[in-house]
């Protein structure tokens, strides 16, 4: 089924971009240039569609499912995604407290645990089942259980008060599930994802292309979007696929953190393709197979810092880099006053308006998508200025 219709407009605005860089030139003849900290500023006030972007509430949304591939022997590292999860909420992983003392919101969201969990504040109970089937006898998910999972994720994004999306996924087999993803939808070789770099063994990275290169046999025929991920992915990779395609259509920052969330990206691409203009890309490992993944979008990550952390945890200290990028544009004063908000038109007016942003998602993909995300934040600092390629619909490849 193909996509009709994408509201997800592209942030190309080449004269918006213009105003954006003479104004940081500006300052930089005073105040000395901040190096990468300035085209970063300029892809956030694009996301935003304004001459000071502001970002508020950020939140850390981690999406925690389980596996079937896993029982086919594939290696398995670490604790249990029961035992993630229960750290995570207990505090006792570090992406807990960075978040904390970095003022960003928390939420963990059971996709499908095989594990029922307890009640707590920060756990959101959206379990579509418990735990995905074996794709290497068998789809992971129905289609139907994938269209649910996205709603899912959609519905979750569409509550945050925010403006800022951090997201990752975890789980045992996760990785593994994204890279079979992954592969389909953008021709990267398997072995290259899943190749965590010379302290891998060729015995376990052998063990693992035998279990998921079967799978790949089995799923040969399929190339829609939605269908791969229901015969590969997990149900965390739904729901951040339909998270971000909801943040995207409010213009909303996307941080997007691993293997899983890159896997997810790139099928919210796949039904909406300017999602990707909304995304950065943080790390919280060393895998090799990230690298991977983060080249299908020609991108790297916005800080490297050498970690061996849980999926999430590289988005939290990324945060304070990306919010002092805009304040650049917001909190600096230029000159005698903070300069207009608004792009000044040809007439010597200044424009003005809120973003036309995306009004909502039609897609033949994710059935009941349209009217979630409905309509862009009434942000102060909005520009009601033509955005070129912005015609209200995108067709996929």
């Amino acid at each position: 089924m193909s996509v009709q219709r994408s509201l997800i407009a592209p942030t190309a605005h080449p004269r918006l971009e213009e105003a954006l860089r003479l104004k940081l030139y500006r300052r930089a003849e005073t105040a000395g240039s901040l190096g990468e900290l300035e085209p970063l500023a300029i892809r956030l006030g694009l996301i935003q569609n304004t001459l000071k972007p502001r970002l508020r509430s950020p939140h850390l949304v981690v999406f925690a499912g389980d596996h079937g591939v896993v029982v086919d022997g594939l290696n398995k590292r670490g604790d249990s995604t029961l035992t993630q999860v229960k750290h995570l909420l207990e505090g006792r992983l570090p992406m807990a407290v960075f978040s904390f003392i970095q003022g960003m919101g928390l939420t963990i969201v059971d996709a499908g645990l095989a594990e029922p969990m307890n009640p707590h504040p920060s756990l959101l109970q959206r379990k579509i089942a418990f735990g995905t089937r074996s794709t290497r006898v068998a789809p992971a998910m129905s289609v139907d259980q994938a269209h649910a999972a996205i709603r899912a994720g959609m519905e979750i994004a569409d509550t945050l008060s925010g403006n800022a999306l951090a997201c990752a996924g975890i789980g045992v087999g996760s990785h593994e599930s994204a890279s079979l993803v992954i592969s389909r939808l953008s021709g990267v070789p398997l072995g290259d994802l899943l190749t965590a770099g010379p302290q891998m063994s060729g015995e376990a990275l052998t063990q693992s292309l035998t279990v998921l290169q079967a799978a790949q046999v089995r799923h040969q025929a399929l190339t829609d979007p939605v269908e791969v991920l229901a015969a590969f992915g997990g149900f965390e990779i739904a729901m951040l696929t339909g998270a971000m395609l909801v943040a995207a259509s409010k213009r909303h920052l996307i941080m997007v953190d691993g293997v899983p969330a890159c896997a997810a990206l790139l099928v919210a691409a796949r039904i909406a393709a300017p999602v990707t203009d909304y995304a950065l890309f943080c790390r919280s490992h060393g895998h090799q197979g990230l690298d991977h993944a983060m080249r299908v979008f020609q991108a790297s990550a916005l800080l490297e810092l050498g970690m061996e952390s849980t999926d999430g945890t590289g988005a939290t200290l990324a945060w304070p880099l990306v919010h002092s990028a805009a304040s650049l544009l917001t909190e600096v004063v230029d000159g005698e006053d903070s300069g207009p908000t608004q792009l000044v038109s040809t007439a010597g007016a200044l424009d003005n308006g809120q973003s036309q942003g995306a009004g909502g998602l039609t897609s033949g993909h994710v059935s009941g998508a349209a009217g979630l995300g409905a309509g862009s934040d009434p942000a102060d600092d909005a520009l009601d200025v033509p955005r070129p390629g912005a015609s209200g619909s995108e067709a996929l490849p």
